[in-house]
């Protein structure tokens, strides 16, 4: 396992940490609980392969994972570290503090390394969190009662918004989203280590999308690659700005597969990364020029969310991710009980354009938007 100074801190984590959002699951009295004879078992022989990072949060796997992580540390404590959530669900640093202590009796610990507050945005960090008698104070006064050792956030706001944030010299690290097909946070995690922020990424393999079968992706380098997922996380990491690449592994086979990769220091040459960055340049320019996603052609009087469902139609004809775009268009018009846990589902297919017009006319690239509705429905609906 390689490892890497992990911002300020000094501590030394490995390059893979272990997300534990996507346990093994089984039923008790009717209901969806982890599995533990599978769960704990899976996330030790992490423990044991040179992880030493685990990421939860209180409401992963039916809101049991707190509880799994707490077992599979038994150990372990001294040697792995443990990352868990608020979710900030008001400006009050009482309830942040309740929050705390049900995650603490969950993981039945008496400590969190790195406690995150939960997919904060700039407006919540303002309005919620950085107030008097709000989570900053609350969080501060944990620190020095010594049940938070270091205090992180998790992202999920325009890129721009994410350096007030880090500004604010209150966290040590963050966690966000980079991958292959989403590259909108590079240049603030280059600015976040700048600052001695350790940079944890999530969604290396982009929520599951480039863990389908893809030629162009797997081929983008000349030395074997086995899978569209290993070359995604080959490609984080070589990021010299990610500390650590966090993977939900479900099973032996997947967490031995990522061990490999975060074992080898250098997983692309710098010739090999540039390579992959100007191949993804060229995808970026490919995929423009059938939309750029601005948005400028929603609301849709018919409720289709155009810019999602061509981005599904990008990532098929320019990625080759066909089998995970059509799972994904499906998922706009299946029924929620029935939809995968990962979909982005908006309800309308494209079929259901009404050809009113009022989306070509907004559009700044004058795109034939209704001809290739048509189309995306012809390909992905099949």
């Amino acid at each position: 396992m390689v490892y890497k100074t992990f911002g300020k801190t000094g501590l030394k984590l490995s390059v893979l940490g272990f997300g534990a959002m996507r346990l093994p699951m089984t039923e008790k009295d009717g209901k969806p609980i982890v599995d533990y004879e599978k769960a704990v078992p899976l996330m030790r022989r992490a423990f044991e392969l040179g992880v030493n990072y685990i990421d939860t949060a209180p409401y992963y796997c039916e809101s049991d994972s707190e509880v799994a992580v707490g077992k599979a540390l038994k150990g372990w404590r001294d040697k792995v570290y443990l990352s868990t959530k608020n979710p900030i669900e008001d400006a009050s640093g009482a309830n942040f503090r309740k929050r705390l202590e049900n995650s603490l009796k969950k993981l039945d610990t008496d400590y969190i390394d790195f406690y995150h507050m939960w997919g904060i945005n700039l407006e919540s960090f303002r309005s919620s969190i950085d107030v008097k008698n709000g989570p900053v104070e609350a969080a501060r006064k944990a620190i020095d009662e010594g049940l938070i050792k270091h205090l992180s956030f998790s992202f999920h706001d325009k890129p721009e918004n994410m350096i007030p944030i880090i500004d604010s010299g209150y966290f040590s690290s963050v966690l966000c989203q980079y991958n292959l097909l989403d590259r909108s946070n590079e240049e603030n995690m280059a600015y976040a280590n700048e600052k001695g922020l350790g940079v944890v990424v999530m969604g290396p393999v982009g929520g599951g999308s480039l863990g389908a079968p893809s030629e162009v992706i797997r081929n983008m380098i000349k030395k074997e690659v086995k899978s569209t997922a290993e070359m995604a996380l080959r490609f984080v990491l070589s990021n010299s700005h990610t500390n650590m690449a966090l993977s939900g592994m479900e099973d032996l086979r997947m967490l031995e597969e990522n061990v490999k990769v975060a074992a080898v220091e250098g997983v692309l040459t710098s010739d090999e990364y540039g390579q992959v960055n100007a191949i993804l340049a060229e995808k970026k320019r490919l995929s423009e020029l059938y939309c750029t996603g601005c948005r400028y052609c929603m609301p849709c009087p018919a409720g289709l969310n155009i810019p999602h469902i061509f981005k599904l139609m990008n990532n098929h004809k320019v990625y080759e991710l066909t089998a995970h775009s059509k799972r994904e268009y499906k998922a706009l018009f299946t029924p929620v009980e029935e939809r995968h846990v990962w979909a982005k589902p908006n309800g309308v297919s494209a079929d259901k354009c009404v050809e009113c017009g009022q989306c070509e006319e907004k559009c700044p690239q004058k795109l034939s938007i209704m001809k290739q509705l048509k189309e995306t429905h012809t390909v992905l609906g099949k």
